[in-house]
């Protein structure tokens, strides 16, 4: 009974670091014109987007779906949410035991970068880092706003799965790296 649960508990990362090698692969088919670069054959997800975070050295393809079973492959594409590089805000979350705990380490001004499969790049930088309650994540935002912010659940290290608070780092756009 202790092995399976071991082994359950290593296969959540393992399955995370696996599906983003997978990820990388479908990316690079997709940025080379394959409409749809599904990372394995049965894959019912898609690349979307490439977050990188270069402060931090991690980059992430993002799916273009953030379903609970999407999430455990990579960070997902909130789709009632606006595009990345559009006006309005763009939602990407992630689980917070596998590629989004690194948001932990996200500092004010850091940088974020989200590149399409058109090879377009969006560049923002983190305006603010909070935690809210899920009912309390309306955030007020001009419509000519360009804001993503990167979503997991918290507290980091709580033994409850998705418990009812989100860990938010919003960034606002900006016209390129300095």
């Amino acid at each position: 009974m202790a092995l399976s649960v071991l082994a359950w508990g290593l296969w959540i990362p393992v399955k995370a670091v696996l599906a983003q090698h997978l990820l990388n692969l479908a990316w690079d088919r997709s940025q080379s014109g394959e409409l749809i670069a599904r990372p394995w054959p049965w894959a019912d997800v898609l690349p979307a987007f490439r977050l990188s975070l270069p402060d931090h050295d991690r980059s992430f393809v993002v799916l273009n779906n953030s379903s609970g079973e999407a999430l455990a492959f990579g960070p997902g594409h909130v789709t009632s949410s606006t595009q990345p590089g559009k006006p309005g805000v763009a939602v990407i979350g992630g689980h917070r035991d596998t590629h989004f705990s690194i948001l932990r380490e996200m500092n004010i001004g850091d940088i974020i970068t989200v590149e399409d499969v058109t090879r377009r790049q969006f560049f923002y930088s983190v305006s603010d880092i909070t935690v809210r309650h899920e009912d309390d994540i309306a955030i007020m935002i001009s419509e000519r706003s360009h804001v993503l912010i990167l979503a997991t659940c918290y507290p980091f290290d709580d033994v409850v799965l998705g418990g009812p608070e989100r860990f938010l780092v919003i960034a606002e756009r900006r016209e390129k790296t300095s």
